[in-house]
């Protein structure tokens, strides 16, 4: 499989690790608009730099995101898309894969173990569902230059919560003060050097139970953005999430 990697920031170097690291793949492109790095290919997104890629893996910026996916629409290439902060433009992405046959990936975490920890806190909020008693938080700490807060992760795993728990109506981020019985809320913490941890809280008056998973590199976050690159190359077009590349895990599908 021929891949282009868009961004090559700290994360587009991993990627660039992990795929010379599984020794399947090429890396056909690296594609970005500001590094001055000498393994640079490409300045933008477009036929001749993307070099016969098969899919393309992008880890860009929030601003950048949506753009991207124009251009990879425009090229019907299959595009993994780790970039955070750009969901507001979901609707329009969605037209635009259905209108061109493309097929995208999206999430804010691919590390395959926040996607077995996302399916547990799912499991867990339909059983609090049926016990009230229980409240519900999410907190995630994260290395001082995380750029958005909460994570994309931590709004991930509110959003499970809030699927399955009928009492909760909303997420909020919590800045201090009381919230409301009916919210979810995110807390948020900058320190460091720490690649991500995310923590549920299910706090009732007689215990608490605590669900953490604790990234101890980012090389998982990688890792999993190229077995998500193998996997969508063989599905269908469309647009997809990682719920529906973990299913396929679950399932014992080859992902």
């Amino acid at each position: 499989m021929r891949i282009a990697i868009v961004g090559y920031g700290k994360m587009g170097h991993m990627i660039e690790a992990a795929i010379k690291e599984s020794g399947r793949h090429e890396i056909c492109a690296i594609i970005d608009p500001l590094s001055d790095d000498k393994n640079i290919t490409g300045r933008e997104i477009n036929n001749e730099t993307i070099n016969g890629a098969d899919v393309a893996i992008d880890f860009t910026a929030p601003d950048s995101a949506y753009s991207n996916i124009e251009r990879y629409a425009s090229l019907s290439l299959p595009a993994v898309i780790g970039t955070t902060g750009w969901l507001e433009k979901l609707p329009d992405a969605e037209k635009l894969v259905t209108a061109s046959g493309m097929k995208l990936i999206y999430s804010g975490n691919f590390s395959i173990g926040v996607a077995v920890f996302l399916e547990i806190v799912r499991k867990a909020g339909a059983i609090i569902n049926n016990i009230p008693t229980y409240d519900v938080a999410v907190r995630e700490v994260h290395h001082r230059a995380k750029k958005d807060a909460p994570s994309g992760t931590a709004m991930m795993t509110a959003s499970c919560l809030l699927d399955e728990i009928d009492r909760k109506e909303r997420i909020v981020q919590y800045s201090g003060g009381k919230i409301d019985e009916n919210a979810i809320g995110i807390t948020s913490e900058r320190v460091g050097y720490v690649p991500g941890i995310h923590t549920v809280t299910i706090d009732g008056s007689a215990d608490t139970i605590e669900i953490t998973h604790t990234a101890r590199s980012r090389e998982g976050f990688a890792s999993g953005a190229v077995k998500a690159a193998e996997w969508l190359v063989k599905q269908n077009s469309g647009i997809y999430t990682m719920d529906d590349f973990v299913s396929s895990l679950i399932g014992g599908e080859n992902a």
